[in-house]
């Protein structure tokens, strides 16, 4: 069934995609019409931004790093892959209006695609090559595409063509993918509105399942656009180890190189050691997101003083930065800034390379170009801006969430300097973010609830010296069950299929829970105590505590 989509002043202006239970949120006139004004609209879409950024650069490197699929070309190569698939997906009935999901390792395979879908003005939907088979069959169930792309197996999770048998067009890479691309490529663009939605990015928060984010390609392009004028001009080539699956993995690995025309190189596993010698032997440089990118390589045991030649910068955020971690970068030469942002509203906030390092260090930017932000009675950060999403796949979210002037309540509590720089200092939404991923408490403990022998338990965030936060669960027993240990944990969110990245990775056992008057667990002393216990075992020299990534 269609949906209209209404981001425009003129109210008789609307626009379809296909799937079920898609928002309908309006932009106030005023901000719309100020936002093509100041030319942060435009009239072009995505398709015709990448054809723009491609015929400019056709000989420009693209390489993916990887043992199990490693890949040397041009991003004119990739893009013949690209329109060939185009063509090979439009031939089978996908066009513009049409949604497309992909779950790919950080390939080849993975930007054809996603060009693909932008070259027809399709909606993609990118997901996490992590996520486990709970959160697919989420995914794919509640977009409804018309095709889905994905690969046999890569780490724990393997194809299972159980999970997309209603997706009329299914492509899988090392199987049947190249029987997808047509001999004759696609030519130009096809045509399509750019208030129309270009991606449904899938993102945990405090609901039990992800939540789809969607955003138009007005939305998108002035994002790739403001990152892309926050990144200094001498930042080299840069490796991009964030997965292409995850909503700014994609922007910053597929959109900005086309935009700069600039190198692309991709990372499909992290693996500190050999990007430490990849930096050594092709000169490519790791240049920041979440701060674990960092301290790996120089907490690593090969690293050397000369890798900082490759480390020039540091633009931070995703995930909470302590000031330890920041003034040690800075102490080391490496040039440190922040931001602050969510796969909502992807850029609120953020300080450039060349402002006082007091600025760039210990707050999370100024507000962006474009964008307004202001702190609500409860400490709560409001924002909008032309990079604000339109909305959610689930209606009663974007109801939550956005009011009629066009505010996005972020969730997240913050104070402002004198001179206008924000500094988070909690989160009201129950979430965890485990080095830059969004980690529902909810969802976790959904699955928690299920373990024999629980009676009660929450998921809490726990500070983590190099994640920011990990998931420690907190668990009350049944009387006469035997405790449950860290291991029968894991091996019970193995089973149900939950993406490892959220699995517990510390548990507590107590008798009882912190509760209010009416019998609430308090869930904000739990997390305060947690801490506080974290801070004495690094004061103490208790490293332990600073658990390794699961």
């Amino acid at each position: 069934m269609p949906h209209s989509w209404h981001t425009s002043e003129d109210p008789t202006r609307s626009h379809s995609a296909t799937g079920p239970g898609l928002p309908t949120r309006r932009v106030p006139a005023e901000l719309a019409r100020s936002y093509r004004e100041a030319g942060w609209w435009t009239d072009e879409t995505l398709g015709e931004l990448l054809a723009r950024g491609l015929a400019a650069s056709p000989d420009t490197t693209f390489v993916v790093h990887s043992h199990t699929r490693p890949y040397t070309g041009t991003f004119g190569d990739v893009e013949q892959t690209a329109r060939r698939l185009a063509a090979g997906l439009h031939r089978r009935g996908v066009g513009p209006g049409d949604t497309v999901a992909f779950q790919l390792p950080n390939w080849m395979e993975a930007a054809a695609t996603y060009w693909a879908c932008a070259l027809l003005g399709t909606t993609v939907v990118p997901i996490a090559h992590f996520y486990g088979r709970k959160e697919l069959g989420y995914i794919l169930g509640a977009v409804g595409p018309k095709a889905f792309v994905t690969c046999e197996r890569f780490g724990q999770n393997e194809f299972d063509p159980q999970l997309c048998s209603a997706v009329p067009v299914v492509g899988v890479v090392g199987r049947d993918f190249e029987d997808l691309l047509d001999s004759e490529p696609l030519t130009g663009t096809l045509a399509t509105d750019p208030d129309s939605p270009a991606c449904i990015a899938f993102t945990s928060g405090t609901t039990r399942a992800p939540k789809g984010v969607v955003h138009s390609h007005n939305t998108l392009a002035y994002e790739v656009r403001q990152l892309a004028g926050m990144y200094p001009p001498d930042r080299g080539d840069q490796l991009t180890s964030a997965p292409v699956g995850h909503f700014i993995g994609m922007l910053n690995a597929l959109l900005i190189p086309v935009l700069d025309g600039t190198p692309i190189h991709l990372l499909d596993i992290w693996d500190p050691g050999w990007v430490l010698e990849l930096m050594a032997t092709e000169n490519i440089c790791v240049g920041g997101g979440v701060s674990y990118f960092i301290t790996s390589l120089l907490d690593h045991p090969d690293y050397r003083p000369a890798h900082l030649a490759q480390l020039r910068y540091a633009g931070l955020g995703g995930a909470a930065v302590p000031a330890a971690v920041s003034t040690r970068l800075e102490n080391l030469g490496i040039r440190v800034f922040r931001s602050y942002g969510s796969t909502e509203h992807p850029s609120i906030t953020g300080s450039l390379a060349t402002e006082p390092a007091d600025k760039r260090l210990f707050t999370d930017g100024h507000a962006l170009p474009g964008v307004e932000f202001r702190i609500a009675e409860d400490g709560e950060i409001v924002s909008r801006g032309p990079d604000l999403c339109l909305g959610y796949t689930d209606p009663d979210l974007t109801a939550r969430a956005f009011d009629a002037d066009g505010w996005y309540h972020t969730g997240d509590i913050g104070i402002v300097d004198a001179d206008g720089y924000l500094t988070i200092t909690d989160r009201k939404s129950d979430i965890i973010i485990r080095g830059g991923e969004n980690v529902s408490a909810l969802e976790v403990e959904e699955v928690l609830l299920t373990l024999a022998g629980v009676a009660e338990g929450v998921a809490v965030a726990v500070p983590d010296t190099r994640l920011g936060e990990r998931t420690a669960a907190v668990v009350r027993c049944l009387p006469g069950h035997a405790e449950p240990d860290i291991e029968t944990l894991r091996a019970h969110f193995a089973q149900a299929g939950l993406a490892k990245q959220k699995w517990p990775e510390e548990l507590h056992i107590v008798t009882d829970f912190p509760r209010t008057p009416s019998g609430k667990i308090q869930k904000f002393v739990i997390r305060r105590e947690l801490a506080a216990a974290y801070d004495e075992a690094v004061r103490s020299g208790n490293e332990a505590i600073a658990t390794e990534p699961i």
